[in-house]
């Protein structure tokens, strides 16, 4: 009887559950759907490569640290092991710094165990793009937590699992809190937070530099597609819409369509009425534009583009009283190209100049494909009146650059500026365009060198991503990010930056500097769009002093696969395999 009883009773329960779980989920949907939020973005569980630092040395205060290397299972349990031990005294505190292998974005899991007081304890958790950060304490030469708590003190579970922290990092310090405690850890878990989408992109040539170049270019920008496209996973984490451009860029190369780039680019429209400026920043407001312009022809989605015709010819109206009687530029808002050029005003003025050329005539193009034929003939009425003054270049690469981008002076007088020193006075987001002017006025290899040179020398200094700014003269006597700094050696991170990123502040993970990857696919393996959604491509290889290239290109149609190989000849040839729908060129 009792049995029956019992049978009854549970199964019953189990029946009224499941009829509760059943109706939850639409009860939510039917009532109550705006108050929740989705998600594109998965999770993965990543065990440390190694240990980087011990408080101790003795084996007394940090006893079995190898254990925290062993991959988890993210579960606690009643059983005893040999685990990661902290062992404080009432003066000496005991901490660990461990290396994830490369930088990621997300937070950390901490499962403890039953031989721990209830709470464990206290802990303080810091995270860090380089070693030296993770040493650091907040407010120390630049160190924040002005977007993401990366410094930090929480109270570990007796028996549990915690999850806590968002940011980017490579390395975390934990440290025991508590005097005279002990603190034991069964498993220490970096939570990698991303998107889980292929690289229908590639590109693989004889020379292993600019390969792993291209696909640091690829993660870098990866890494920042969260919810919306970010500038960088530590700081700002923000929708900067002139950083989207060079990030859109590799994102059409290497991942083709996704949903991030128009929801952000309609998150800064919405939350940017006219007569605004996007971020505050004129120019970034011209950037919109000519991301939608370059967009639609990656991707040609002709009713994304109908929905942008208010704002659009709004702003592009808004741009055309920003003119001189002279033809000169008159923008209001901040007036930024990117941070090294913006304390040169006559730079910055030519290189404004240039963007509204370039954003009247994508305004131009995009308006006619709407049918807004009067909007269009504005456009080119503006690009008239611009081309009337024609600014200095102001000794600057990133003014040369857009002026020779925007046709306002000749290529090859431009590409004279930018090989002044090489590499020097590059910058991670406008040497995108410094390279593109490069190829423009035919100099492939230099622009080559200057990929390998300036670029190669984040990765020679143990980055896995590029960085938010960069100068080749920080290398001399540099230590790498992934060490303790030697005595006698530079600390990158801790003693250069300048403007907004000084020190720990600045970031070592920021998608404007993914210039090369989508460089490389346009010039390199020769990939241009010519018509609207990839409906017809040109296949025009440049390798330079490569050997040979091969790579893919993704369409709304399907993967491009291309192969050159150059001939004793110093001839190239080329194969290809395109997708039905897509028209190629071969140049």
């Amino acid at each position: 009887m009792k049995f029956f009883l019992r049978f009854i009773l549970v199964f019953g329960l189990c029946g009224i559950l499941s009829s509760a779980f059943a109706q939850f989920p639409t009860e939510y949907n039917s009532k109550d759907s705006s108050k929740i939020r989705s998600t594109s973005l998965t999770r993965k569980y990543i065990t440390a490569e190694r240990i980087v630092w011990i408080s101790d040395s003795t084996g007394k205060e940090v006893q079995n640290p190898e254990s925290i290397l062993k991959p988890g299972v993210g579960q606690a349990d009643l059983n005893q092991g040999e685990y990661l031990n902290l062992n404080s005294t009432k003066d000496s505190f005991p901490g660990i710094v461990l290396d994830f292998g490369r930088e990621i974005q997300g937070g950390l899991e901490i499962i403890t165990t039953r031989s721990n007081p209830n709470p464990a304890g206290k802990v303080r958790i810091r995270f860090g793009e380089s070693v030296s950060e993770a040493m650091s304490t907040a407010g120390e030469k630049g160190a924040t937590n002005d977007h993401a708590m990366r410094d930090f003190e929480i109270t570990l579970p007796w028996l549990g699992r915690l999850e806590v922290g968002n940011s980017g990092f490579r390395f975390v310090r934990i440290d025991l809190m508590d005097p005279e405690a002990k603190l034991e850890i069964k498993e220490i878990s970096a939570i990698s937070i991303y998107r889980d989408i292929p690289y229908l992109g590639s590109f693989t040539c004889n020379d292993e530099r600019l390969n792993k170049i291209w696909l640091t270019g690829a993660y870098t920008v990866h890494l920042n597609m969260q919810d919306y496209l970010w500038d960088g996973i530590k700081r700002d984490r923000l929708v900067w819409v002139g950083d989207m451009h060079p990030e859109m860029m590799t994102v059409n190369t290497v991942f083709g369509y996704n949903e991030v780039i128009p929801k952000s680019l309609d998150l800064a429209r919405d939350l940017t009425p006219l007569p605004n400026w996007m971020n505050g920043i004129s120019s970034y407001s011209m950037w919109w534009i000519i991301i939608q312009r370059d967009w639609y022809y990656y991707q040609g989605s002709l009713d994304y583009l109908r929905e942008q015709k208010s704002y659009l010819t709004g702003l592009l109206k808004q741009l055309s009283v920003a003119i001189d009687a002279s033809g000169k530029e008159i923008l209001g808002g901040g007036r930024f190209l990117d941070w090294p050029s913006s304390s040169n005003d006559k730079a910055v003025h030519a290189g404004l100049q240039s963007l509204m050329v370039i954003t009247f005539q994508a305004g131009s193009e995009l308006c006619n494909i709407i049918g807004d034929r009067e909007t269009a003939d504005m456009c080119l009425s503006c690009v008239k009146k611009l081309k009337k003054h024609v600014p200095s270049m102001a000794g600057s690469k990133q003014a040369a650059s857009l002026l020779s981008l925007s046709g306002l002076v000749p290529p090859e007088q431009a590409c004279k500026e930018i090989k002044k020193d090489g590499a020097h006075r590059m910058s991670t987001f406008y040497g995108y365009y410094m390279l593109k002017a490069l190829a423009k006025g035919g100099d492939y290899e230099e622009a080559l060198n200057d990929i390998r040179e300036y670029w190669g020398g984040m990765l020679d200094l143990g980055a896995t991503t590029f960085w938010e700014d960069f100068d080749i003269d920080w290398m001399k006597n540099a230590a790498r990010i992934d060490e303790i700094v030697p005595k006698g050696k530079v600390d990158v991170h801790a003693n250069y930056g300048n403007y907004c990123y000084k020190g720990f502040r600045h970031s070592f993970c920021h998608g404007w500097a993914s210039g090369p990857t989508s460089w490389l696919s346009q010039y390199v393996l020769g990939v241009n769009v010519l018509k609207p959604g990839c409906r017809e491509i040109s296949i025009e290889p440049h390798l330079g002093d490569l050997q040979w290239v091969k790579g893919s290109f993704p369409t709304p149609y399907g993967v491009v696969e291309i192969e050159h190989k150059k001939q004793l000849d110093g001839t190239v040839k080329t194969t290809f395999k395109a997708p039905k729908g897509v028209k190629v060129v071969t140049l």
